[in-house]
């Protein structure tokens, strides 16, 4: 099994794992889960591909569930099972399947703005993706450089220094941490969702919108209640895709009020 890597905050608590969208990584969700201490611990997650995990040859969404359950049973105590699973865009899929899959290690599943369909708004992802690739990393000789380079493609300075936290300095320059290349390639697969098969998750299951995103319509509800029965749909008023980090506030109450219900 190829390594996944995870960060721990918290020692106290019910555990809950985050699972982040693309090209982001766990620590995305460290001002997340320092709100929720003390009374839940967090497992953040860098998906395959991202952060310091390995990478892998082809892209399945399937194959990433299967390994990050292993990883969450590996290192998790036994008394600490099951786990609530948060899962955004990317992570959301991943997170769908792994509680499909492996019912067992799940208590309560969030799924943030992301439905279990092929399709979506993929364009800004092709664009964002494209942008990076183009940048021609041998003639990059500061990160400031680099942001000055992607600033005309990418006007937005949040998602630009969203982004940029994945370049890294090697022996050689400058280098896309995460696996860049698949990624890009891989874009028709990340936004379709695999046949699941007569598979349900019957625990308790939130299913947050951003108002302002795309990415799930009320349209979806009778596929996603299909695969999960017990799923609450939540839009948060003013947010875009990055719900947590959009409406931080919003985001944690939720968490905190769905986790605590009987």
């Amino acid at each position: 099994m190829r390594d996944i890597a995870t960060r721990l905050i918290g020692t106290t608590g019910a555990r809950i794992v985050f699972l982040h969208g693309l090209f982001g990584r766990g620590k995305n969700f460290t001002s997340n889960a320092k709100a929720l201490e003390p009374d839940y611990s967090s497992l953040l997650v860098d998906l395959p591909n991202h952060g310091d995990s390995d990478w892998t040859e082809d892209f399945s969404y399937v194959d990433m569930a299967d390994s990050i359950a292993a990883k969450i049973a590996e290192v998790t105590d036994p008394d600490d099972l099951p786990v609530h699973l948060v899962g955004h865009s990317l992570g959301g899929k991943v997170a769908m399947v792994l509680a499909l899959r492996h019912p067992q290690l799940i208590d309560r599943l969030v799924v943030v703005d992301i439905a279990p369909t092929a399709g979506g708004s993929l364009g800004v992802f092709e664009h964002l993706l494209s942008s990076l690739a183009e940048l021609d990393l041998h003639q990059i000789e500061s990160r400031s450089a680099a942001n000055d380079a992607l600033q005309e493609k990418i006007p937005e300075d949040t998602i630009r220094g969203f982004l940029l936290q994945n370049l890294r300095t090697t022996s050689a320059g400058y280098a896309w941490q995460p696996n860049l290349t698949l990624l890009h390639e891989s874009l028709p697969e990340i936004g379709d969702f695999p046949d699941m098969g007569e598979a349900t998750f019957d625990g308790p299951v939130l299913w947050i919108a951003g108002e302002r995103s795309d990415y799930v319509s009320r349209d979806d509800l009778p596929l996603m209640r299909s695969l999960f029965p017990r799923t609450t749909l939540l839009t948060v008023k003013g947010s875009g895709h990055w719900v947590h980090s959009e409406k931080p506030q919003t985001f944690i109450s939720s968490l905190q009020t769905f986790f605590a219900r009987s």
